[in-house]
């Protein structure tokens, strides 16, 4: 009942009050500091890195996209679960997406059991419930993470499949570094090493004047 009433008031403070950013902050909390804080603190640097330097590398545009799908989706649906904070579920999101990108890496969880990476949501759902947090935080982020994954990398892969999720043309052109032309000539001072000092003719080039002319 308390969790209807949370929900409620979040609806009503973004249509009656304005408090848009609300629509931000609730995945920035993630509850009181402990061993479950620093867990997910921890778990969100370590795999939004990962996807950053890895699937994403040079696709800073598409990377901020799927937080906006994410987080988008993620609101909507935590209205019908009756959930305010959002950080936990975010950061499952972020693990899922990775794990199904990486299906071949092998995970070891505290020493405690060895399993490949698409097993490493589940296996944080499972140790969730062992520290009394509820599942359904969990299972939205799984959730939305498959959603993602289908729609990007698997869909598209199908006979007669598309790519639904596009990064608008104003994020690439805002996040993304200018493609490089590759018949660009870079001028001398912007090659490695700077100018050519001291480039001349090749030993014995001189002479070869002097001896056409004997």
């Amino acid at each position: 009942m308390s969790s209807l009433r949370s929900s409620c008031t979040l609806i009503q403070s973004l249509y009656s009050n304005y408090q848009v950013w609300r629509l931000v902050t609730c995945f920035l909390f993630f509850g009181a500091i402990g061993f479950n804080f620093l867990f997910n603190m921890i778990f969100t640097y370590r795999y939004c890195r990962m996807l950053e330097e890895g699937s994403f590398r040079g696709r800073t545009a598409d990377f901020f996209f799927m937080f906006l799908f994410g987080g988008l989706l993620m609101v909507i649906l935590s209205l019908f679960v009756n959930l305010v904070f959002l950080g936990q579920a975010f950061t499952i999101m972020l693990v899922y997406v990775w794990s199904r990108r990486n299906p071949y890496i092998r995970m070891n969880f505290f020493g405690l059991m060895n399993f490949q990476a698409p097993y490493l949501p589940w296996v944080l759902l499972a140790f969730s419930l062992l520290l009394g947090n509820s599942v359904i935080v969990d299972l939205l982020g799984i959730a939305i993470g498959h959603i993602y994954y289908f729609l990007e990398d698997v869909f598209p892969e199908q006979p007669g499949g598309f790519k639904l999720l596009k990064t608008p043309a104003f994020l690439k052109w805002m996040l993304d570094a200018p493609a490089e032309d590759p018949n660009y000539n870079p001028l001398p001072e912007e090659r490695p090493g700077g100018f050519n000092w001291g480039e001349g003719q090749e030993v014995g080039d001189a002479d070869q004047p002097n001896e056409e002319q004997q």
